[in-house]
């Protein structure tokens, strides 16, 4: 893809990020990619996220902050980004998260690739990729929702887990991102199901998951249930 010709958007789903969303912006940045835009979407944090990014704005012009209101939820969130990078003009939408789980040299590496697909997964479990710093309880427990995902929702993606992806404007269209449902954790399994049902080329490159050093995590075990019960709904609505 020429990156001169395109608009990119790197969205950031956040909530209680204020730890590391100031260095993970400004790693962004500091790639010093052409026509790049970051937007952060806050869930109203309470610990200052928000006032983070506004005090980065004047410092970067092209960082914008779209703060929630409402019900609160990573998937909520997610389809609020996709729909303002749309409105935007975004040729080119990666998302990532906050925690440094996502290595922000690894943009470059998804724009380069972004030509052999639609979607562009960053993927620990292709040749290459990784996870480091993880129990030993938190690597078996991924695995196992991966394989569940993958033999309910029919799908070849090897890492269905994986928020660290990159979309064609015209992939975001096709699966009609504005009428995205979930409103948990669960919209990561919802996109590639509409992808996988729309016929949309998939393709994954290796990444370094790394667990994060600041903040708290946001999944548990009863978000995690809750994954899996709209996975069934997913299977059973539309398999």
């Amino acid at each position: 893809m020429e990156l001169n010709e395109s608009s990119v958007w790197v969205f950031i789903p956040t909530y209680n990020e204020a730890e590391n969303i100031r260095r993970l912006t400004e790693e962004i940045f500091a790639l010093r990619l052409p026509r790049l835009h970051v937007l952060v979407v806050d869930d109203q944090s309470p610990d200052g996220t928000g006032e983070a990014v506004r005090s980065l704005q004047q410092k970067y012009p092209s960082l914008h902050l779209l703060i929630r209101s409402g019900k609160k939820g990573r998937g909520l969130a997610g389809k609020d980004g996709y729909v303002r990078c749309l409105q935007s003009g975004a040729d080119v939408v990666l998302e990532m998260d906050a925690d440094f789980s996502h290595p922000p040299k690894d943009i470059p590496h998804f724009l380069a690739h972004l030509g052999e697909a639609d979607i562009l997964i960053g993927s620990r479990f292709v040749p290459g990729g990784q996870e480091t710093g993880r129990s030993l309880w938190r690597r078996i427990l991924t695995r196992w929702a991966n394989h569940y995902a993958r033999w309910m929702l029919r799908l070849s993606v090897r890492d269905c887990n994986s928020g660290f992806r990159c979309f064609r404007k015209e992939a975001l269209e096709k699966i009609d991102a504005r009428s995205l449902e979930s409103q948990g954790p669960s919209i990561i399994h919802e996109v590639l199901d509409r992808a996988g049902r729309k016929g949309l080329r998939m393709a994954e490159i290796p990444i370094t998951f790394t667990e994060r050093k600041r903040g708290r995590s946001k999944l548990n075990l009863w978000r995690l249930f809750k994954g899996y019960l709209w996975i069934l709904k997913l299977r059973w609505n539309n398999h």
